[in-house]
């Protein structure tokens, strides 16, 4: 068992010699990507250990208890503590999500519904920004399309992870299982009678790509400028500082009107439109995998509809791992942790289950 991370030790070593040398710091980017494996192979590698050396006690002990049955018992903790390490060593070996150290794009849109569905897309981004304070994660609107009544027709938030964090819990690692349908039951402000209604916001999760891992040729792009709609301060609605940019060969159109600068907007609809075109990418790719990729909980099809939240009731569902609790209240102020766990740990056990099939 967990023979391929002799392998893995040879390469941690080698890695940890290639980082002593100060020659190697000199390209930066290369040091990174060492830093990056070595930090990714690190736990694995400490995990191995100790599930090695607890093997090792654990037939100790079983040699002690033969001659003193006093022992029997630290023989059972013993073994508990090896499952335990076996379970989360399978886990570390499961090949990660490459995006999982990677800042985000979040779009929110609303969809039917009407005004309502715009102010419900005003408070998924509040909740969204309100979890991301809680992370520590820095935020920054790209654009937005303000509806009359205080929400949002669409906006786009770029959220940063803090400069350190663990391997592989960027925040695409959490955000990622937000992309769908969400789906509102509520009176809505401009309801008059008091009936309940029925509405719906999307959400499209990207990891933001760097400009080295998309390519794109600035002769397939068309980009239009023209004035600003909406509310705004002085130069918005009196110059043509929006930008529209279409990427000739897939089609894309990204727009972006929030800063007052032509500039500041093309530089902001790049970001997206990178975004969008690495999700496209990485789509592809995995509707090229295995069966087991597809199974994926985040790799559900974006246009379904992944969670209800309903306001009589205070209650939150999430279709997709039968997760529901009644703090909704909570939940629209950022709580989100326990609903994205759900969701990783059904992703986590997929892999398990998968990479058991292959085994």
């Amino acid at each position: 068992m967990f023979e391929a991370v002799e392998e893995l030790i040879g390469e941690h070593a080698d890695l940890e010699k290639q980082l002593a040398d100060p020659a190697v710091h000199t390209d930066q980017a290369n040091a990174r990507r060492l830093n990056k494996r070595y930090a990714e192979l690190t736990p694995i590698i400490a995990t191995y250990r100790s599930w090695r050396q607890t093997g090792d006690d654990v037939d100790t002990a079983r040699e002690l208890a033969a001659d003193d049955s006093e022992f029997a018992a630290e023989v059972k903790e013993l073994e508990k503590h090896r499952e335990e390490l076996t379970d989360r060593l399978r886990l570390l070996l499961v090949p990660r999500d490459p995006s999982d150290d990677k800042d985000v794009i979040l779009e929110v849109k609303a969809g039917e519904g009407g005004e309502e569905s715009a102010l419900f897309a005003g408070d998924l981004l509040r909740m969204y920004l309100r979890y991301a304070e809680r992370e520590g994660w820095k935020t920054e609107i790209l654009d937005a399309n303000a509806s009359d009544l205080g929400g949002y027709k669409d906006v786009q938030v770029a959220v940063k992870a803090k400069a350190s964090h663990e391997p592989g819990q960027g925040v695409w690692a959490r955000l990622k299982y937000e992309g769908g349908v969400h789906r509102v039951q509520r009176v809505p402000a401009t309801e008059s009678q008091g009936r309940i209604h029925t509405s719906a916001a999307g959400v499209l999760v990207t990891p933001e790509a760097e400009e080295v891992e998309v390519e794109i040729n600035p002769n397939e792009l068309r980009i239009d400028v023209y004035r600003s709609s909406g509310p705004g301060g002085q130069s918005v609605n009196t110059t043509d500082s929006a930008v529209r940019i279409t990427h000739l060969p897939s089609g894309l159109v990204v727009s972006c009107q929030n800063e007052k600068s032509q500039l500041q907007n093309k530089e902001s609809a790049m970001r997206i439109l990178r975004s969008r075109l690495l999700a496209a990418a990485q789509e592809e790719a995995e509707r090229e995998a295995s069966d087991a990729r597809r199974s994926q909980v985040r790799t559900v099809d974006r246009s379904e509809r992944i969670r209800t939240y309903n306001f009589p009731e205070n209650r939150i569902s999430d279709h997709r791992v039968g997760f529901k609790a009644y703090n909704l209240d909570q939940v629209l102020d950022g709580d989100l942790d326990p609903m994205i766990q759900a969701c990783v740990d059904a992703d986590s056990a997929a892999k398990l289950a998968a990479a058991g099939d292959g085994s």
